[in-house]
């Protein structure tokens, strides 16, 4: 059976909205599940852990322990030097390769497909 289309886009770009989310802040868990969930590019918190555990693996990102303030100690998430490295190289391809995809499958100029 062929995955749909949208979870095959999500799959393939994930890590690197996680990488993108993180360069901005670092962030624990649930407040990088919600800010993924929200424009669909994850389907459950499930889903994002194991995700996390492979960039890890990968270097990409770390982990820290930080007091709440409201509650138990959070994980939070944060970008290496070599995540920040990867995340770069991704910019610097994502642009032309959106123009090359919506070239070989966007309407022509009379609005057809």
């Amino acid at each position: 059976m062929i995955a749909p289309v949208g979870a095959q886009l999500r799959k393939g770009v994930a890590e690197y909205c996680i990488l993108g989310s993180l360069s901005r802040e670092p962030m624990y868990g649930w407040q990088l599940a919600d800010a993924l969930k929200r424009p669909g590019l994850i389907a459950s918190i499930g889903t994002l852990y194991p995700i996390l555990s492979r960039l890890r693996k990968r270097g990409l990102i770390t982990a820290f322990e930080k007091e709440s303030g409201t509650g138990p100690v959070r994980k939070y998430y944060q970008l290496t030097p070599a995540g920040e490295h990867e995340l770069k190289a991704f910019r610097e391809q994502w642009g032309p390769f959106v123009e090359a995809v919506t070239e070989m499958v966007g309407a022509n100029s009379d609005g057809k497909h």
